[in-house]
This record gives C-alpha cells, sequence and structure tokens, in this order.
C-alpha cells in the first residue's frame, strides 16, 4: 500500500513538472501508456495522478481523451488576482515572522539570480523557488497550501513572463524590494513590494499574450 502511494506521488509530480516545463503544453493529449513508458511508471498511479490533475482542472476531457488545460484571458485574470491577494499576505506575514536565516536565504536567491539574466528558463525555475521560499517564511501553512494550488495552476502558462524583453532584469529588482521590506520587518512595504511585483508580471503576461494571437 505504502508503495502505491509513493507510486501515485511520484507519477503526478513528474506529469505536473512535464506541465510546468512546458513538454506537455496546453492542448496536448496525454495518454496512460505513453506517460507510463516515459516515466518508467506502472499504469495504475499514471491512472490516478491523471484523475487528479483532472479534478484540480489542470487537466480537461476532449471526448474521451484528456489534454491539458488551457486558461482564457477571465480566467488568468482572475487567477493573478487570487495570486497577488494571497503572496501579498505572504509578504506581510514574511516580514512579520521570517528568521533571519529564511530571510539570509531569500537575499542570496536574489543576488544568485542576477547571475541567470542570460538564461530565461533557468531564472524561471529559480523564481518558482524564490517564491516557494516566501511562501514558507510566512509561517502559516493553510496559506501555503492555498498558494500551492495557484502555483500548481500557473503550470498551465506555456511561457515563462521572465521571457520578455527586459522583464528579467525588473523582476529581480522587484525581488531585491520585497526582500529590502522583509529585512526592515516592513509589512506593508513588504505587501506592497509583493502585489506590484505580480502587478508587473501580470501586464507583461498580458503582453505576450496580445503578441501571440498575432
Amino acid at each position: 500500500m505504502a508503495e502505491t502511494k509513493q507510486g501515485q506521488k511520484d507519477a503526478y509530480e513528474l506529469i505536473l513538472e512535464a506541465i510546468d516545463t512546458g513538454t506537455y503544453k496546453p492542448g496536448d493529449r496525454l495518454v496512460e501508456s505513453e506517460l507510463a513508458d516515459r516515466f518508467g511508471v506502472s499504469r495504475t498511479p499514471i491512472r490516478e495522478a491523471l484523475q487528479r490533475l483532472e479534478t484540480q482542472s489542470l487537466l480537461t476531457r476532449d471526448g474521451r481523451s484528456l489534454i491539458v488545460a488551457s486558461l482564457s484571458h477571465n480566467q488568468l485574470a482572475e487567477l493573478y488576482v487570487v495570486r497577488s491577494a494571497l503572496e501579498g499576505l505572504a509578504a506581510s506575514l514574511a516580514a512579520q515572522h521570517a528568521t533571519p536565516e529564511e530571510i539570509s536565504v531569500l537575499r542570496e536567491m536574489v543576488e544568485d539570480d542576477r547571475k541567470r539574466l542570460s538564461d530565461p528558463a533557468a531564472l524561471s525555475r529559480s523564481n518558482r523557488r524564490f517564491h516557494k521560499q516566501l511562501h514558507l517564511a510566512s509561517h502559516n501553512r493553510y496559506l501555503v497550501q492555498q498558494l500551492d494550488l495557484v502555483h500548481r495552476t500557473m503550470a498551465l502558462l506555456a511561457t515563462t513572463s521572465l521571457a520578455a524583453e527586459g522583464r528579467s532584469e525588473k523582476a529581480i529588482a522587484e525581488h531585491d524590494a520585497i526582500v529590502t521590506a522583509i529585512e526592515a520587518r516592513d509589512q506593508v512595504a513588504a505587501h506592497t513590494a509583493l502585489k506590484t511585483h505580480i502587478s508587473k508580471a501580470f501586464e507583461t503576461r498580458i503582453k505576450l499574450d496580445s503578441l501571440a494571437g498575432e
């Protein structure tokens, strides 16, 4: 039984990561047997993982097939509204509750990201780690759980906004402002800096989507 649960977890994480990294994009069909072969996992945990992803609306039905879901403009706007509210709260709580060691790690992440400016894919992965660390620094398990749900849905975005020209430098500067506010234990400034960061990211996302539609 323990092996089945572990297998289910592994299959779920593997498929989610494949969606997150763009191996499977919105509209792509996911076939149970192909996934089992790709990941070296039996079909039972793959089937259970697909069911779980479907209940989370990351996959949708197209006839009898399961495909990677896509987000409409309205869904994207709704997602960013929730993300902004929850992450703003996380930043505020981090300014209040983060340990010195957690703040030091956040600062190191910002400095390390300055070396990744020429690699949007690496910066995107690092960006996810930064935000996850920020969530944990809030020391609120229920908030972290909700943010995990939001960020799983973010995996449906086929491209990273950090790939837009000039966005990487600005995003790092915004991360710097967030960490500076947390270091100062300024809850209001941390909340404001985080919401500004999400707003700029959403603005960039809208621009990217408009260009893709040309």
